[in-house]
């Protein structure tokens, strides 16, 4: 994540320090995705009442919308452990062993951005996952042998930002699979509100909505448009947040009433300006934009296409008239053939 980018969904190790402030830590204290709640909260009953580990899960959705955040939940719900790692952290097979060989019966291994594991790595994990063993390769050469190590049962929750990019033989061994979508707006003002409370930061009704609309349906935005909002009420008002007050800083933040910031305009705006509206391929703009293919596809896309200002077509990507009415601009074509240099004279 960019210093500079408010809207951005992704966080670094400071600011996950505040989110689990304000994390809650029970089922029922969690907002949003009822479809997910409903049918984790039968799984972890019926795991409790048999005595077992819970069935492996993953978790896969854009950045901030509470992946890690269900992972703590359930290993309180479960009352056990949670050890929490990433896929970049875990180069080789003896860091797995370690993490796997210490889990206690029924512990939960988390394992964030799980689709960069490496493929050697994988191939531990199969046998772990299924059978709860770990066949480790001892020595080199001629002499080299497999040891095979009993595990405790485990619960292996895993999170993902690319489910396109995750192995079908991993994938497949998950007997659990959510995919988290975007909040609505009442569900996010709901969780500004409690985060305000947990803050000690007066909130008006007004306000929390008008955060929860610029927040692009996430909850890690949210709270981030918070903590930065309270910093504008503390120097240029009382400390209380107000509708006006909530206004005037996410303006000055340059974030706009669909949570567009300076970084999406310019997507909008390449594609409508320098190609017509398009359709064209995500390389291009990236290469026009001067950003990373893969952060232009999974994390400014997922929003825009969420809100219809972008289309996805055979032949590249697409600009939508809702798009062009927020820009207040036409739709190229809509205003004869000369519009943005195409057609003739």
């Amino acid at each position: 994540m960019t210093d500079d980018r408010v809207v951005e969904g992704s966080g670094d190790a400071s600011e996950r320090q505040w989110e689990a402030a304000l994390r809650p830590r029970r089922l029922s204290e969690y907002v949003g995705q009822p479809k997910i709640k409903e049918n984790l909260h039968i799984y972890l009953q019926a795991a409790a009442r048999r005595g077992d580990a819970l069935d492996h899960v993953l978790f896969c959705g854009p950045p901030g919308l509470g992946k890690t955040t269900l992972a703590h939940i359930i290993a309180a719900e479960m009352g056990v452990r949670i050890r929490v790692t990433s896929g970049p952290l875990i180069e080789k097979a003896g860091d797995l062993a370690a993490l796997l060989t210490n889990l206690d019966p029924q512990d939960i291994l988390f394992i964030d951005e799980i689709h960069r594991l490496s493929p050697a790595v994988e191939e531990i994990l199969y046998p772990a996952m299924e059978d709860f063993k770990l066949d480790l390769l001892v020595g080199q050469g001629p002499g080299a042998r497999t040891i095979t190590l009993p595990l405790q049962p485990f619960t292996l929750i895993g999170a993902t930002t690319r489910m396109g990019l995750l192995s079908s033989p991993l994938r497949n061994r998950f007997g659990i699979t959510f995919h988290m979508d975007f909040y609505p707006v009442p569900d996010l003002q709901v969780i500004a509100e409690r985060s305000a409370k947990l803050l000690v930061v007066p909130l008006e009704a007004e306000a929390a909505t008008e955060l929860a609309r610029r927040s692009r349906g996430t909850p890690r935005i949210a709270n981030r448009l918070l903590r930065r909002v309270r910093d504008y009420a503390q120097i240029l008002a009382d400390g209380a947040i107000n509708l006006a007050i909530a206004r005037d800083s996410l303006e000055r933040m340059e974030v706009d009433r669909f949570g567009l910031d300076d970084v999406d305009r310019r997507i909008l705006l390449t594609i409508l300006e320098k190609f017509a509206g398009g359709p064209v391929g995500l390389n291009t703009i990236a290469a026009s934009i001067g950003e990373e293919k893969d952060s232009v596809e999974e994390i400014y896309e997922p929003y825009l296409m969420q809100i219809g200002f972008l289309e996805r077509t055979p032949r590249g990507r697409r600009i939508t008239a809702r798009a062009c009415e927020h820009l207040g601009l036409p739709l190229p074509g809509t205003m004869g053939p000369n519009l943005f240099g195409s057609g003739s004279p």
